[in-house]
């Protein structure tokens, strides 16, 4: 492992405090933490959210449709390393949004890592309009995590967007413990500009389910998962929609 990734992956978590509805909300901007995947039918689903929703709060953004651009290069370096290698390691840059936005509206540049089957993410806000400038000139705010990006941005060059994920996001919280469901996955590689809302193609008709947690999944929620038998999947939602392109013949 080189010293830049030792770096990267030893970095504290950073969270200022916000205020929404007159309550303190602790906003990070630097993630360390278990990812898990599965995949779940909309029954099954709704059979979970009955659960959660006696244990659990509603997070910030509750209920939304999630809007994300996906950079890649122009050989799809990050996503076929991700897909066709059995690594540790994996990376992805992407663009989100929460809802349809504007040029004022706010967005977020996210880097995530995995690594050992831990996710690290760092998070720069910025309006929609100086999101997407920073990520075509490359020249991010003078911080911690804008340098990272930015050295992301020159190691791997040819980094331009590539494709569009979107899809609606139920998400919970217990401590720091977060669940979320998404449901109306879609893809789409025209049309690559978040202000011109949510379509395209079904990535897929199932519910990807994720819990995220610093430590351990709680009792009540294991309990769910051996009663019903749901066990753990990789799945990516842009490594499935490149997939099925490649599938069906339409090579990027």
């Amino acid at each position: 492992m080189n010293i830049l990734l030792k770096i990267l992956l030893n970095l504290k978590i950073i969270m200022y405090n916000g205020i929404k509805g007159g309550m303190t909300v602790k906003i990070k901007s630097i993630f360390k933490r278990y990812e898990l995947k599965y995949l779940i039918s909309r029954d099954m689903a709704e059979e979970l959210l009955a659960v959660v929703k006696e244990h659990a709060s509603p997070d910030e953004y509750g209920e939304t449709v999630i809007n994300n651009i996906y950079y890649d290069t122009d050989t799809n370096r990050l996503i076929r390393n991700s897909i066709e290698k059995p690594t540790v390691y994996k990376e992805k840059l992407r663009l989100r949004c929460y809802g349809t936005p504007a040029d004022d509206s706010p967005a977020f540049i996210e880097l995530k890592k995995k690594y050992d089957s831990v996710v690290y993410k760092r998070r720069l806000k910025l309006t929609y309009r100086e999101a997407v400038e920073a990520l075509k000139t490359g020249d991010l705010p003078d911080s911690q995590i804008g340098r990272e990006i930015e050295y992301f941005l020159r190691f791997y060059e040819t980094l331009s967007p590539k494709m569009i994920i979107t899809y609606s996001r139920q998400a919970f919280f217990e401590g720091e413990f977060r669940i979320t469901f998404d449901t109306d996955i879609k893809y789409r590689r025209t049309d690559l500009d978040l202000r011109l809302g949510s379509y395209g193609e079904s990535v897929t008709d199932m519910v990807v389910m994720e819990l995220k947690s610093e430590r351990a999944i709680p009792f009540w929620m294991l309990e769910q998962l051996r009663k019903y038998k749901i066990y753990k999947t990789a799945f990516s939602k842009y490594g499935t929609a490149y997939k099925g392109e490649m599938k069906n013949g339409k090579l990027f």
